[in-house]
């Protein structure tokens, strides 16, 4: 590897993620910029730190990088090429019918992928391919997924260094700008909206906004992974939400009518007499906004009978009439 992540931050491989965090923060007060103005050295080091923490600090690119080394950001190419190497050689290689490769050997796969030699039926041609996709989460409360709502992200976007031109140089010596990289990232605010009905689990895809593709391939998409919070009131299952209404005993006996409160309003539900504890009712196109057609789910009203904490004489000698009765 050209450079190992895990040293430039100082942990261990087995680092957990708030062991790499920590170490990060710590490096990163003592080699920032404004801590040091004018210092190249600790400036260098700043951006090293940040791409070390990029990758390590995300499970996905961390567990590409632990298996690529510094190829990582390639991994599902790689991966392709030898699916289609494993079937362009009938499956020679093992481990499943595909054609495996080493590590240390990604030179010779990249040097066949791009067409710099070669052989393994690739040949010269050039190929193209697609950059990654992105994967960020995001939560949102129940209301914001029954009514559908946007958020702001902030993106960093590469772009070439304005002051040296992207050469890395300025009058012969190494842009202060860049660090001799010829390029910078720049904030940038990008309002995404998130569909009514999603659900935990649900993507949302922002097309181009992921990894830069190869070979003048297109870049990949951004995928939010949605996070709905658990709710006070309500269950989700599905599209249907599920809510526990305390009914009086007096009602539940005799029958009545009971106020249930809804996403976005309230609704009087009529309780039939002899109703029992733990009954559902169910009111229909009250759940939640279906993402893949129209109406809404159900909403299931269970009934919860609340007895009475304290009796006075009077409904004490009732309700042993009634338990007398057998009732």
């Amino acid at each position: 590897m050209a450079e190992d992540f895990y040293k430039t931050l100082g942990v261990a491989k087995t680092a957990s993620e708030k062991e790499i965090r920590s170490a990060y923060r710590k490096l990163a007060r003592k080699l920032h910029p404004d801590v040091n103005p004018g210092d190249k050295a600790s400036e260098a080091r700043f951006k090293e730190i940040n791409s070390a923490y990029e990758v390590l600090s995300d499970v996905e690119k961390r567990k590409k990088y632990d298996k690529y080394g510094d190829k990582w950001e390639y991994a599902d190419q790689i991966e392709e090429m030898q699916r289609e190497r494993g079937a362009r050689f009938g499956g020679r290689g093992g481990n499943g019918g595909f054609q495996q490769f080493e590590v240390n050997d990604l030179g010779n796969v990249f040097g066949s992928f791009f067409g710099r030699g070669g052989g393994g039926g690739f040949g010269s041609r050039t190929m193209s391919r697609r950059g990654t996709d992105v994967q960020q989460p995001v939560e949102v409360t129940l209301e914001e997924a029954y009514h559908g709502t946007s958020r702001t992200l902030e993106l960093l976007s590469q772009e070439a260094c304005s002051t040296c031109g992207g050469t890395g140089q300025v009058a012969g010596a190494t842009c202060h700008v860049c660090g001799g990289y010829g390029e910078v990232q720049r904030p940038r605010r990008l309002e995404v909206k998130i569909p009514a009905g999603v659900t935990t689990g649900s993507k949302v895809k922002i097309a181009g906004e992921g990894q830069p593709g190869m070979g003048g391939g297109k870049k990949g998409d951004l995928l939010l992974v949605v996070q709905v919070r658990p709710h006070a009131r309500f269950e989700r299952k599905g599209d249907d939400l599920y809510e526990d209404v305390e009914v009086l005993l007096t009602t539940a006996v005799l029958g009545g009518e009971v106020e249930v409160r809804t996403v976005t309003a309230k609704v009087m539900l009529k309780v039939p007499p002899l109703t029992q504890n733990g009954k559902s009712f169910k009111l229909g196109g009250l759940g939640m906004p279906r993402m893949k057609g129209a109406g809404k789910g159900d909403l299931y009203a269970r009934v919860r009978v609340r007895l009475p904490e304290e009796l006075s004489e009077t409904q004490k000698k009732l309700f042993e009439e009634l338990s007398a009765a057998g009732v």
